[in-house]
């Protein structure tokens, strides 16, 4: 199972980079990605992420009238059976507000975890490796999963 193995039974949420980096094939990241989003498929581990990933995976594409993207990341993010995304609500808001004044966080890089800490997901996946100064959740980067191996 390889580096999945660690996430086996979890809720990984996903920030937007390693959704983007999968879908639109980032070289780098692919294998691992494509390790991860085997076993969701499976169902061996869960996949979450909030409202505001489809708002920033969705405006590239848009900007480059690539609707056959747009159409691809709309039918993953809401009819993935393994996947739940989050509506960003008043508690969320409330924990964003509270994480941004600890750890000086960018807004949306706040909505994502505070979501993510809120809906209870088990690790927050990014590609921001200033995000691992957040304590409140375990952060893994995907350049630890190329840089560690498996998990």
């Amino acid at each position: 199972m390889g580096l999945t193995a660690g996430l086996l039974d979890k809720t990984v949420f996903l920030d937007t980079a390693p959704l983007i980096y999968f879908i639109e094939g980032h070289s780098i990241y692919q294998d691992p990605l494509f390790e991860l989003f085997k076993a969701n498929d499976e169902g061996k581990l869960r996949f979450a992420t909030s409202t505001l990933t489809l708002l920033e995976v969705l405006v590239q594409p848009m900007r480059l009238n690539r609707s056959d993207l747009v159409d691809k990341y709309e039918q993953i993010l809401t009819s993935s059976p393994h996947l739940d995304i989050y509506d960003i609500d008043f508690r969320i808001a409330r924990r964003a507000a509270q994480l941004r004044a600890k750890y000086n966080l960018k807004t949306p890089d706040a909505l994502q975890i505070a979501t993510c800490v809120e809906r209870k997901s088990d690790v927050f996946l990014t590609n921001d490796v200033d995000l691992k100064k957040v304590t409140e959740v375990a952060v893994l980067t995907l350049k630890e999963i190329i840089d560690k191996g498996p998990l």
